[in-house]
């Protein structure tokens, strides 16, 4: 029985999105965003220097279909991504009315997010009041800081020294459906702050609000930094996705990265965190070892998080060309019939307006699946062919492109 390897990169989106118009960044649409071609654009014109050089190198995605599934999806060419490809692509578009973790994963996993997401305003303060005084209340604490739209490291910044002085956790929201809370893993204290989270959790649930999330860091003043005990406390899946499907057949289902707080382990019997780098150790070792009939699914969030909302085009580039590196060790490791399939659950252009996700198409690079185009298909699709592969009845509205 065949293996499969379903890997979000995440915020690698492509463009073209067709209702691009309706989401926006700091008041502008996101019409025109595209991730991976600005990217290519800005190394070819050499905008992209800070720690690398020249065009974007990514040999082993663009064979895979990473220039071509960029051209589908948004009628334009990338410079330097032109190869003839050897692997089989396509390009995915969303349904789901969200540009966010949660909508993209859960629709790549079969379901369309089947309500509207609560948005927190973009204003101080941000969060109602009942919500603010239950954070105080399970904090102890008389009062909160933040309470506004910010990234997660200005945030920090902001308020990480007073945060120091008075205990007093750390609250923003972005443009996402998220509530997040940064507190000192030592002052603070990394326990309180995750079982803080867990516990407003579900307030803001019942609300429509996806997340609530635990942004940890370390440091003083001045040298302030995340670590990667960040976890997510998200709304479960109201009906079986593709991890349920899988496991319900019998077969291993085993998660890399935050793929057990996306779906709040439904479905999930194992996870493996950390940084970018060590999630790729993870990756090669299930490779090695998965068993035959396994879902493998990975989210490596750096290019989002570390690149994409801080405008980091030099950084991003640099994490494309990391993968394809790794990416190009990885392949010859895998079974006969093991497939691979790469996409991205939204869009981050490093190059546009504001510092929220940007409504994307996304690439779909499959090897193991042959040669060819796949054409333009629907997220949900890619649950339906990694079901279709591993011998698993699909369910939903999705098709197999297989």
């Amino acid at each position: 029985m065949s293996r499969a390897f379903l890997i979000v990169m995440d915020s690698v989106g492509i463009g073209g999105a067709p209702d691009a118009d309706q989401f926006f960044n700091a008041g502008t649409p996101d019409t025109g965003a595209n991730t991976v071609l600005h990217i290519a654009e800005a190394c070819a014109e050499g905008r992209a220097e800070d720690g690398r050089s020249g065009p974007l190198r990514v040999p082993t995605l663009d064979a895979l279909g990473l220039g071509r599934a960029v051209e589908l999806a948004s009628g334009h060419k990338a410079p330097g991504l032109d190869a003839d490809p050897s692997g089989r692509w396509g390009a995915a578009t969303e349904v789901s009315k969200g540009k966010d973790t949660p909508s993209g994963h859960w629709e790549l996993a079969g379901l369309p997010v089947p309500w509207e997401w609560t948005y927190l305003p973009d204003t101080v303060p941000s969060f109602p009041d009942d919500i603010t005084a239950r954070i105080c209340e399970l904090a102890g604490t008389d009062g909160i800081l933040g309470n506004c739209h910010s990234n997660g490291i200005k945030v920090i910044e902001d308020f990480g020294a007073e945060h120091l002085r008075t205990g007093k956790p750390i609250c923003y929201t972005s443009a996402d459906s998220v509530l997040q809370i940064a507190a000192h893993e030592e002052a603070f204290g990394l326990d309180r702050l995750l079982k803080l989270c867990q516990d407003l959790a579900p307030m803001c649930h019942d609300r429509r609000i996806g997340r609530v999330i635990a942004r940890p860091f370390v440091g003083e003043e001045g040298n302030f930094e995340r670590t990667t005990n960040r976890r997510d406390y998200a709304i479960a899946p109201p009906e079986p996705v593709l991890t349920n499907w899988v496991q319900d057949a019998g077969q291993a289902v085993i998660g890399i990265g935050k793929i057990g707080d996306i779906f709040s382990m439904s479905g999930i019997e194992a996870v493996h965190k950390g940084s970018d780098a060590q999630l790729m150790q993870h990756l090669e070792q299930q490779v090695n070892t998965a068993p035959d009939g396994a879902l493998i699914f990975a989210n490596f969030v750096e290019f989002d998080s570390k690149y994409g909302h801080r405008r980091d085009v030099s950084g991003y580039a640099r994490a494309l060309e990391w993968f394809d590196a790794e990416l190009a060790k990885l392949l010859p490791k895998l079974k006969a019939d093991d497939l691979l399939l790469i996409t991205a659950d939204h869009g981050n252009d490093p190059t546009w307006i504001g510092t929220d996700h940007t409504r994307e198409r996304v690439p779909v690079l499959m090897a193991g699946a042959g040669t060819g185009s796949i054409g333009h298909v629907g997220f949900v699709d890619v649950a339906a062919s990694i079901a279709t592969h591993l011998d698993v009845a699909p369910r939903g509205s999705g098709r197999s492109f297989l």
